[in-house]
Formats: structure tokens, sequence, C-alpha cells
């Protein structure tokens, strides 16, 4: 099997959780006739070209399925590649709308986000009935940023809260001054974010910083651990929809847990980590149970990887993010779901999910 995650580059935060995933999964799951899983991890950086070179390099090299890329963009430069050479493709984080349209060899792990998205703005008026006024922030230059923010303002709107405004910003933005000056001046009292870690991390700590005391909701992006270094203090309070809570009480997730805690000294598992894990985990099974019937040393490559996907898209799988399928299609099909608020502590950072 291949991997291709987002090791270099600004989305390295993710693919760093995700490497983990996958990890923790090989040592615990057994691939056909009880054999370790052979996994090729290339580094898909955080652009389309490197996702699409790293495809190729998997697919040109064996790979009978792939996981991966790490962003929504780069899905879209790269399972086009894989859907021509008929390759299965299971996404672990790609959350932006059209991703298994792409093609029927294209199915993900990552709940959509016009699932997750209006749970967060939900949550927010529950816990704070008392907002009136909403501003929104989105990368304007990234396919994931770009499809959620619309959800998210459909679900304001929804909420009779149309937003006071909508400020755009590029992925590489470092300062943020000028937008945030423009959306204080409407005194909103709920800010929306859209964006990827490094640069939502950035905005966060620069909202604070020029005063903003309200609430915060974000992202799928912005779902990750290694957020907190970059807004540090200021990450207190913020609300994160969640397709994984470490808190889910079965027993695929318990052994998760149980294996994640003692790789990691105890620190609690994210999201990505949990996606990466079952990514592979639903490759391996079916994997599994297509050789148990079907010996794939007997089949050509080509027709083991057409096998396997119709396989792959059949079953039911008791995962750490609950018990999964998929549609016809290939859309990840889960029945729970969770908002977080990150609590900052000195020294540490915990996220408690649900709240």
């Amino acid at each position: 099997m291949g991997a291709a995650l987002a090791l270099t580059g600004n989305a390295n935060v993710y693919g760093q959780d995700q490497q983990i995933g996958l990890q923790l999964a090989q040592e615990s799951i057994k691939g056909p006739g009880g054999k370790p899983v052979a996994l090729r991890l290339e580094d898909g950086g955080s652009d389309e070209q490197s996702a699409t070179t790293a495809f190729n390099l998997l697919i040109e090299g064996g790979a009978i399925a792939l996981i991966g890329p790490t962003l929504s963009q780069q899905a879209f430069a790269a399972d086009p590649i894989a859907q021509r050479r008929g390759v299965p493709v299971v996404a672990p984080s790609n959350t932006a709308s059209g991703i298994p349209e792409i093609g029927h060899f294209i199915s993900r792990v990552s709940a959509q986000s016009s699932v997750i998205a209006p749970l967060s703005i939900a949550k927010a008026l529950e816990l704070h009935p008392g907002i009136k006024r909403a501003a929104v922030f989105y990368a304007h230059d990234d396919a994931y940023s770009t499809s959620e923010t619309t959800i998210f303002q459909k679900a304001l709107s929804a909420k009779g809260l149309p937003p006071v405004t909508v400020q755009r910003t590029q992925l590489n933005d470092q300062d943020f001054q000028n937008q945030i000056t423009a959306a204080l001046r409407l005194k909103p009292d709920l800010i929306v974010l859209s964006l990827q870690a490094v640069d939502g991390g950035n905005l966060i700590r620069q909202l604070r910083e020029l005063g903003y005391r309200g609430v915060i909701v974000v992202g799928n992006g912005m779902n990750t651990p290694n957020i907190y270094p970059i807004c540090q203090k200021h990450c207190d309070g913020i609300l994160i929809a969640q397709a994984y809570s470490p808190e889910l009480d079965t027993p695929a997730n318990k052994e998760f847990v149980r294996r994640f805690k003692a790789a990691k000294g105890g620190a609690i598992p994210p999201q990505l980590t949990a996606q990466a894990f079952t990514a592979l985990q639903v490759i391996t099974e079916a994997a599994d149970r297509l050789d148990r019937r079907q010996p794939l040393a007997k089949l050509s490559l080509k027709a083991a990887r057409a096998a396997l996907n119709s396989e792959l898209l059949s079953g039911r799988y008791q995962t750490p993010l609950g018990e999964i399928g998929f549609t016809a299609n290939g859309e990840v099909v889960q029945k729970q779901f969770f908002v977080a608020q990150v609590r900052m502590e000195p020294g540490a950072a915990r996220a408690a999910s649900p709240c």
C-alpha cells in the first residue's frame, strides 16, 4: 500500500499527526494471511505538484491502494491520476465538497465539512445565546477553506446571523491587521475561521492581541494540537467541531487510545491521527476479506485494485471514529460527531471533547 502525506511545507503540522496514525495501524493490524502491512510512505508536500509526484511514484511502484493526500487542494490535482489508473484512494483528511465525486475509485474517511461545520455554530449559540453579530474569515486561495466557509455562512444565515463582514486572506499570509481592523469596526461577538493551521493560529493570536474578546469558532483545518504552539494562550475557548473524540466508549477506540498514549507518553490522540489510522485499517480489512475469498496473488495488479475498491466500499468497519461505512460513491457514513472546546493550561493544552 502507499501513502502520500504532507511531511514538509506548511501542512506538515497535519502530516505529523497522520504519520503517527499510520505507524500505529501498521503495528496493530495484520494484512492478508496474517502478514504485516507493507506501506510505502512518500512526502506529498503541501502543494499540488508534490502530491501528484508522490501519487505517480506510488502507483508506478505497484501500490494496490493509496492513502492521502493531506489537503483537499492537493486531492483535486492528485486524485484524478489515481482515478485514471484505477487505483483506490482513501482520503484521511479531505473534507471539501466534491472529493468522492472525482471518481468511483476515490473515497474518504474524513466526514465532509457540510456535516461537521454547522455543529460548531449551533454549539456556540447554545453556550452563548446573546451572540448577535458574526464575522467570517477564510483563505480564498485554498479549496478546503472556500468550501467550508460557504457552509459556515449558510449555517450562520440559517440561525438568523448573516455575517456582517467576510474577510478574505491567503494561505501564506502572516499579518492580518488590515482584515482584523476592518472586522472589529463592525463589533462582532462571534468570529468564524476557515483557515489552515499556521495562518489560522496566527490569526487567532492577532485577534486577541488586537482586543477581540468574543467567541471564536474554527473549522477542520485547525483541528490539530499543533496549532497550540502558534496561538498559545490565545487558543483558550475556541470551539472546533470534530469527527473524532478520544472519549468515545467503544472497544476499537479504547484500544487505539491505549496504543497512542503508550507511544506518546500519555498524550491524547487528535482527530487526524485517528482518521489516518482508520484509513489504513479499512483498506487492510477489505484486503483481508477479499484475499480469503479470492486470493490477491492470483489476480493481476489492475484486477486486484478494482476488486479491492469494490470490497472496500461494501464493508462496515469498527474504527476509532466509531462504526463507519461508505456510500456507493465513496462518501464516509458516520453516525457520531462532537464539538470540542480548547482549554489551555500552564505548560500544556487539552481539548475537552465533547463540550
